[in-house]
């Protein structure tokens, strides 16, 4: 019996990242009564909230080999939903009015956002189960129970048998990054929005930014208010698209997509008009990735969705002893 089970219904259970997901997973097990370790890589919690400066040395984040940074988030990114959306139940996302250093809006920053988590994780005593700088490396069955083998700061490698693992470790990190014609010839720069943190690297240039969901939409109108020319390519229009958008700059346009990039450094839009582009911004989204989960071949991402799972959390023929807690992209809570 590991430490701290006292009845027969106890469990002992990893999870992995102390995010919002982990964190709230975390806390709802210990509410049940069993032993929760949290297993996080970054010196603090708060997950892709935590901002870094640091960014990957491949800029599209495509080399296996590359030194991972966790975290997506730029410099000034706030909310897209209200703090009402985005609390816990018993634990609501209020303004901190009493104090001076928070933000109070009500589509507040990266930062308020990680000061509500930490303030969540003092408040329940998540910190006490959670073991920092320590790296998830590999997750795999053993005699219907589940081996964790981790690394720590100092590279030491510790393993250790649980009864059940929860994965908290987002989706936010590997980038992907759209099939454009012609573009392995195009002789300018790219980067995907993984690797974007503040406009000053893009002044006086042409950018082309290739989606305008949340983060397309952000970083378009960030970059160009230092770009030359800042022209954004959206799946979503039709084939003739062309708008020059006056808001919060005069010098942004919306297009088609892309129909192909050209060695002369022209990218040729659907619509029919080119552009000489300095750098290409991938806002196209992340993939699925758990390179530390071992299913023997039962579980797989394919046209990135993670099979099979049960209400997106459990793969049935390894449940309960396996979950997936936050998967969904796309969500909208009810009140």
């Amino acid at each position: 019996m590991a430490p701290g089970q006292n009845s027969i219904s106890s469990k002992y259970v990893a999870v992995i990242g102390a995010g919002a997901s982990g964190l709230i997973a975390a806390r709802e097990l210990h509410r049940e009564g069993h032993t929760v370790v949290v297993y996080e890589r970054e010196k603090q919690v708060g997950g892709l909230w935590i901002y870094s400066p640091t960014t990957e040395s491949d800029p599209l984040g495509l080399d296996p080999r590359r030194p991972i940074v966790h975290s997506s988030v730029y410099e000034s990114l706030r909310t897209n939903l209200p703090r009402e959306c985005m609390g816990f139940r018993d634990f609501p996302f209020v303004p901190r009015v009493d104090d001076l250093s928070r933000d109070s809006r009500r589509y507040p920053s990266h930062r308020e956002v990680l000061a509500y988590l930490q303030d969540f994780a003092r408040e329940f005593k998540i910190e006490e189960m959670v073991r920092l700088e320590t790296e998830v490396v590999r997750v795999e069955p053993v005699e219907g129970k589940w081996r964790v083998r981790s690394k720590n700061s100092g590279d030491l490698s510790d393993d250790e048998i649980f009864d059940a693992v929860v994965v908290c470790s987002g989706h936010y990190t590997e980038p992907y990054v759209a099939r454009i014609p012609g573009i392995k010839s195009w002789p300018g720069k790219q980067i995907h929005s993984h690797n974007y943190r503040v406009p000053g690297p893009f002044k006086n240039e042409v950018v082309v930014v290739i989606g305008n969901f949340a983060s397309g939409a952000d970083i378009s109108r960030d970059v160009a208010k230092v770009a030359k020319e800042v022209h954004i390519a959206s799946r979503g229009r039709e084939a003739d698209t062309y708008e020059k958008l006056s808001v919060p700059t005069n010098n942004l346009w919306i297009h088609s997509e892309i129909e192909t990039a050209c060695e002369d450094g022209s990218i040729i839009f659907k619509n029919g008009k080119a552009v000489h582009a300095d750098t290409v911004v991938y806002c196209t989204g992340y993939k699925y990735k758990f390179p530390f989960l071992e299913t023997n071949g039962y579980m797989s991402i394919d046209d990135n969705r993670v099979e099979p799972l049960y209400k997106h959390v459990f793969p049935p023929a390894l449940a309960p002893g396996l979950s997936f807690v936050g998967l969904p992209g796309h969500t909208i809570r009810y009140v």
